[in-house]
């Protein structure tokens, strides 16, 4: 159940899978995205969900933050697709890629908490179904989920190293930057029309 609600084409994992092209900072984004549903798993199983079940100002918030922000994440995917470079591009600069690092942290975040889908699934559905296992099952069935979970963003994460050589061709990642940009602003639709129906 876990792997099912987590397995799903959306901004996080499309973005973890650009990164683990680019071979950038893999190891932090899968450890932040791991640990994140963690904590929204956990979260879930203690109870937690009602805050979103019967405070729909919460949600309805979270959605068109998550709607703005991915907004502007399509726009760059565009920009991206437009403004492509190849991979073989060379970086030496230590402050750019400290800098890079850095948005790539917060990136990685503000897709995670500002996406309200992480928090029905995760929270209210996953983590309900979790604490309304028996007590003596409930921990297996968190350790279960938080285990799926880190093992999809690792997996995600790395695998990218088998595409890269395809995208060493510019027409290769104008197509991903696009397809990303769409599924991006395809959410951010889907985020609008859901913060007003709350």
């Amino acid at each position: 159940m876990g792997a099912g609600l987590i397995i799903a084409i959306g901004p996080q994992n499309a973005f973890v899978l650009k990164q683990s092209i680019k071979q950038e900072s893999r190891m932090v984004i899968a450890l932040i995205c791991s640990f994140s549903d963690a904590f929204l798993i956990i979260t879930g199983i203690s109870g937690m969900g009602y805050i979103f079940n019967d405070r729909p100002v919460v949600t309805q918030i979270i959605s068109f933050a998550g709607a703005l922000y991915l907004a502007q994440f399509s726009l760059k995917c565009f920009y991206s697709a437009y403004k492509v470079e190849s991979m073989d591009m060379d970086i030496t600069d230590d402050s750019d890629t400290h800098n890079s690092k850095k948005k790539i942290i917060i990136t990685t975040l503000a897709l995670t908490f500002l996406n309200p889908h992480v928090y029905l699934d995760t929270v209210i559905m996953l983590g309900g179904f979790g604490a309304a296992r028996p007590s003596d099952i409930r921990p297996f069935f968190g350790l279960g989920a938080v285990l799926a979970s880190f093992m999809w963003f690792f997996l995600l994460a790395y695998s990218g190293s088998i595409l890269s050589p395809l995208f060493k061709k510019k027409s290769a990642w104008r197509i991903l930057d696009s397809a990303i940009g769409l599924i991006m602003a395809y959410i951010t639709v889907k985020l609008i029309i859901f913060g007003l129906a709350v």
